[in-house]
Parts: C-alpha cells; sequence; structure tokens
C-alpha cells in the first residue's frame, strides 16, 4: 500500500502544478480550488506513504514524479519546449526513480 500512496502523492503533485499554471496566477478560480485541493492532498498521501518508507526514498520519488510529469505534460498541454538536453536530464530522473524503487524493495 506504501507504493499506492507515494504513487497517488506523486499523481497529485502533477495535478496541482498543471491546474497552477491553469489557474493564471490564481486568478481563475476552479483552476485555483483544484490547485490548492490537489497540493494538500498531495502532502497528505504523501505522509501516509512516509509511514512506511524512508523519507530520503520517498520524497526523492514524489519530487521526480512531479518533474517528470510537468514536463512531459507542459509539453504535450502548453507546448512547451524541451531541447533534446533537457530530455536526457528528465530520463536521467526517471532512471533514478526506477532505481531508488527497485533498491527500496
Amino acid at each position: 500500500m506504501k507504493w499506492v500512496y507515494l504513487f497517488s502523492a506523486g499523481l497529485l503533485e502533477i495535478t496541482w502544478a498543471i491546474t497552477m499554471k491553469y489557474s493564471e496566477g490564481f486568478s481563475k478560480f476552479w483552476p485555483s480550488v483544484i490547485t490548492v485541493i490537489a497540493s494538500i492532498a498531495s502532502v497528505a498521501v504523501l505522509s501516509l506513504a512516509l509511514k512506511q518508507l524512508p523519507l530520503g526514498i520517498a520524497y526523492t520519488i514524489w519530487t521526480g514524479m512531479g518533474i517528470i510529469g510537468t514536463a512531459v505534460l507542459g509539453a504535450l498541454l502548453f507546448k512547451e519546449m524541451l531541447s533534446p538536453v533537457q530530455i536526457a536530464c528528465v530520463a536521467c530522473i526517471l532512471l533514478g526513480i526506477v532505481g531508488l524503487r527497485l533498491s527500496a524493495q
């Protein structure tokens, strides 16, 4: 269950980051509401994962998921450009997440 919590917290982090962009500086009501709810929920669910996972592993995976998800969705939804070097760096973060997950069985 700890990994489900952590994965869910990561998805919620991506959600609040993307909806923050849609909120346009908290000037749009519904995206702003979703941003606040998702950010609180993300931290709350992360705290559940931290009951059973080491802080360093869980926090790194949580933030890494946020980085990867927002980079990919930023490119897809907002047409933000990613250079080959940026893509390689995001791929390295993904590799790090996979490595941490496999080593924390």
